[in-house]
């Protein structure tokens, strides 16, 4: 009862700072300082060189003082990635508002999409800072840490949506969603890149469309997979020419099954099921 009657205060509080005129006059002027910081970053790296380039220099050029900067930024090559904080916090809460009929490995792809939405936003910007990452290792290296934290946060959505009883040495549910999660960050990162070697010329929500196709084709029906269903439990049932357990004492599924008839050889497996024990099976029936 406590906790119930200090939350609508704390609720009050929390709204009152983050939606008041005034914290929001003070966000909006920190992302305009902290962009007017990176865009003159961006030009004295393209007219001087990054290495030759001071933060004095860079918080001159913007007409604040050093330490304004680094109210702001911590070195000169985080000026270079002024938005990935605030995108990251974007990509999360397209994942914490999915409806739950979508498939998570969509929503995962929504959630990049805001990546993209942060470049397309600034093409000239961002077709510069491309060039300058292929150029300076610092900073090839910073995007690279950058590209981690996505994946890390799409993981841990993905992982959310298997069977958490399931989760032991040996499952493979950790491999597919952290595969799943790189195979979306890579697409995203491969369309991008190839949208900045074109000068930010192109519809890249097409190109990103088709290339989240593929992701969802390959990686998509292991997605919030159960181990087994009653259908499965069922088929395989049939498949061993056995009655069908009862509801009180339900018999495991067989990971994999395989019987030969004719010419041919039908195998039912489990989604989970280890790849050599499927083939061992086939091979079982073959020789029958």
């Amino acid at each position: 009862m406590s906790k119930a009657a200090k939350s609508p205060r704390a609720t009050s509080l929390s709204t009152s700072d983050t939606e008041s005129p005034a914290g929001t006059r003070a966000a909006a002027q920190r992302l305009k300082m902290r962009r007017e910081l990176a865009a003159a970053a961006m030009e004295l790296f393209a007219t001087k060189g990054y290495e030759a380039t001071t933060v004095d220099e860079i918080a001159a050029a913007a007409g604040v003082a050093r330490r304004t900067f680094f109210r702001h930024f911590r070195s000169k090559e985080e000026a270079i990635f002024p938005d990935h904080d605030d995108t990251l916090v974007r990509a999360e809460a397209v994942l914490n508002a999915a409806p739950p009929h979508e498939h998570p490995l969509d929503t995962v792809c929504r959630g990049i999409k805001e990546v993209m939405k942060m470049y397309a936003g600034s093409p000239a910007v961002s077709v510069e800072r491309y060039r300058l990452t292929r150029e300076v290792p610092t900073l090839r290296e910073r995007e690279i840490a950058s590209v981690a934290r996505y994946e890390r946060l799409f993981t841990r959505y993905l992982l959310g949506h298997f069977d958490e009883r399931d989760h032991h040495d040996g499952n493979d549910d950790p491999l597919l969603a952290e595969v799943a999660a790189s195979a979306v960050v890579t697409a995203h990162n491969h369309v991008l890149r190839r949208w900045l070697r074109a000068g930010g010329q192109g519809d890249v929500e097409a190109q990103l469309d088709h290339a989240f196709a593929i992701v969802r084709e390959t990686f998509g029906s292991g997605i919030g997979a159960r181990p087994a269903s009653a259908a499965t439990s069922a088929a395989t049932s049939a498949a061993q020419g056995g009655a069908q357990p009862s509801a009180q004492a339900p018999a495991p599924a067989a990971p994999a099954i395989a019987s030969a008839q004719g010419d041919v050889v039908i195998a039912v497996a489990r989604t989970d099921a280890p790849l050599d024990e499927v083939m061992r099976t086939i091979q079982q029936a073959l020789k029958g």
